[in-house]
């Protein structure tokens, strides 16, 4: 099964209106980085074993830990969660910006370092998460 695949499998799985607000999330930020590479992590380690909620990934930068080794990743991930959706914006070094920058703004969600986190895109102003996003793909791809 490709990459698109698994995301179409992995996004009609999930029960309404989590469905829907999933899949009109891939295509916002299909529409915000048309070209971007696509990734899909079933959340599984290499024995198997679940180690996190599976994620959509959109883009690429390569992060570069303190020990010198790199790994190719992706800018963006969605993920559904037991209460609602996570958006990651990774590779931003500043872990207040997010919430200082769109934290207001955004309506009922909760932001981290690096995580949004909300029950229902009706609950957000999506705007302002399109604006995360788009920050987040320009952040790393300036790395």
């Amino acid at each position: 099964m490709n990459v698109q695949e698994q995301i179409k499998k992995y996004i009609t799985s999930q029960p309404e209106p989590k469905r829907s607000d999933m899949q009109q999330l891939h295509m916002l930020t299909l529409q915000v980085l048309p070209e971007c590479k696509l990734w899909f992590d079933d959340g599984k380690s290499t024995e198997n074993q679940t180690i996190s909620n599976p994620t959509i990934g959109y883009g690429f930068h390569t992060i570069k830990y303190a020990n010198g080794k790199t790994r190719e990743f992706f800018q963006i991930g969605m993920s559904a969660n037991k209460t609602g959706i996570s958006i990651y914006i990774l590779g931003i070094k500043d872990k207040t910006y997010l919430a200082q920058t769109y934290g207001k703004e955004l309506g009922k969600a909760s932001v981290t370092g690096y995580c949004i986190r909300f029950k229902t895109l009706k609950d957000i102003n999506i705007d302002i998460l399109e604006a995360a996003i788009r920050y987040g793909f320009e952040v790393t791809s300036e790395n």
